[in-house]
């Protein structure tokens, strides 16, 4: 059994569909969640779930090794990033190489990069008058955004669509692939991009 642990910043619903999905899974178990902000949805969520969180200050995270042994507490294989809006530190990525995997809500390297979260992504989608958008799922590395590409998938947008309906596309889409996506990396750690 390999043990993931999620990170989360906030409301927790990419957090909730992975939970979900592998509660059944005979070799992946969602073992931790751990945020750095304690008055977000994502504790609830996942301790109503049967699932403890637990948070950090900048200063434990920064420092990584309060980090690392949380992790090594609940054994943790993989880390998967699910709307966790820090840079990871240092400590971690040497900690866990190529064991840490982020989604973005865009095609990178397109509206990639510091300050590209959220609604600020689907805005410049919109406003770049991007015909197509998507989402990548990546392993994470010292810069924001540019590590190496494991997944992506598309979704149209269209002349008329606002904002708020390129987030909608997109998110379907991360609930339908990225637990997909890391139930493979995860049984397979080698698995090479192009056989995902």
């Amino acid at each position: 059994m390999k043990n993931i642990a999620i990170f989360a910043s906030g409301s927790g619903t990419n957090a909730e569909n992975i939970i979900r999905y592998f509660s059944d899974s005979e070799t992946i178990k969602v073992a931790v969640v751990l945020s750095n902000n304690r008055h977000v949805k994502v504790h609830e969520r996942v301790n109503n779930l049967g699932v403890p969180s637990f948070v950090f200050s900048r200063e434990e995270f920064v420092a990584g090794t309060p980090i690392i042994n949380k992790l090594a507490e609940f054994r943790v294989d993989f880390i998967i990033l699910a709307g966790f809006m820090n840079k990871i530190a240092a400590p971690l990525l040497k900690a866990f190489p190529d064991k840490i995997i982020n989604i973005h809500p865009a095609l990178l390297p397109k509206h990639g990069g510091k300050g590209m979260f959220g609604m600020h992504v689907y805005n410049a989608v919109v406003a770049a008058g991007d015909r197509e958008s998507g989402i990548t799922i990546h392993y994470i590395n010292e810069n924001y955004d540019e590590g190496d590409i494991i997944f992506q998938a598309t979704c149209p947008v269209l002349s008329t669509d606002t904002p708020d309906d390129v987030a909608t596309k997109v998110h379907a889409l991360e609930y339908a692939h990225y637990p997909k996506i890391i139930e493979k990396v995860v049984n397979h750690p080698n698995i090479h991009p192009e056989d995902v």
